[in-house]
């Protein structure tokens, strides 16, 4: 799509009909990946769930039976659960998010040029991008509430989420799942297809094991430059604004710097993606 069609698109956005347009055109690209995905609910259910299930399993139920013989598992009794709950939901956010929106833009982006039938909707290339975005973080919201009854039925002692602000909760859980639809979208735009999954090795799997997800991040006070360096890594909000949201008796951040943080990198990554989006698919 050349950037003439791309700016007769805006031109036509800003007009009333247009708007109506435009917001047709944008649910009717989202309804047909809700239709694809439909069709591939187990495998999404799957690609969400097992890597909860299997961290629950092992540490809230394997392991405390074990621990009159396994020192190892001391710690991995109700509390650990509780502090791991908000941790495997933030997991569940930023794999769904990435997953949805980078592993699609390697095949889109590929020779066959997919992407091209995409972007002849009648919106801005940018709005195209957006709604891989939008649409991601449904699936983020899904995953993240699928790891609940996990908790719940699998730990040998349950753990129940305490949400005392439901307001606070939905916006970290929003705010979050557009993080990672926004991640994925940088990381799908800008690496190349056939790179994508040697970035899930060294980008995403790191960040993620450093992303207070099995940890709150008051607990790193002891190796404190870890703890600075942690901070410049988004996974570390999204884990601590959802214990701050689902388990608040747990140590976490102050809200504001959570919420603070999550706009900045939204923003960031967003603007970062977007731009990528476009320059990839105007060439």
């Amino acid at each position: 799509m050349s950037s003439s069609a791309n700016q007769l698109a805006k031109q036509v956005v800003q007009q009333p009909a247009g708007r109506a347009l435009f917001l047709k055109a944008f649910v009717g690209l989202y309804l047909r990946d809700l239709r694809v995905l439909s069709r591939e609910l187990i495998p999404f259910v799957l690609r969400v769930g097992m890597q909860p299930l299997l961290f629950l399993f092992v540490f809230t139920s394997v392991m405390p039976h074990m621990s009159g013989g396994n020192p190892m598992a001391a710690s991995a009794g109700p509390a650990f659960g509780t502090v791991l709950l908000p941790g495997l939901m933030a997991v569940a956010i930023m794999f769904s998010g990435i997953a949805a929106v980078a592993l699609p833009l390697s095949n889109e982006f590929g020779i066959t040029r997919e992407i091209d039938d995409r972007v002849m909707c009648p919106v801005p290339i940018w709005a195209v991008a957006l709604e891989k975005v939008c649409f991601s973080a449904m699936q983020s919201i899904v995953g993240a509430f699928l790891v609940i009854p996990m908790a719940i039925l699998i730990p040998a002692t349950p753990v129940y989420p305490h949400v005392q602000n439901w307001f606070l909760f939905i916006l970290v859980l929003v705010l979050s799942s557009l993080l990672a639809g926004a991640l994925g979208l940088a990381i799908g735009s800008t690496v190349n297809p056939k790179q994508i999954g040697l970035v899930f090795s060294i980008v995403v799997v790191p960040i993620t094991f450093l992303g207070c997800v099995y940890y709150p991040w008051a607990y790193l006070e002891k190796i404190r430059w870890l703890q600075i360096v942690v901070l410049f890594n988004p996974i570390v909000y999204i884990s601590e604004g959802l214990r701050a949201a689902v388990t608040p008796g747990v140590h976490h951040m102050p809200v504001w710097a959570i919420l603070l943080a999550l706009t900045f990198f939204l923003a960031l990554l967003g603007r970062f993606g977007i731009r990528g989006f476009l320059h990839r698919v105007i060439s």
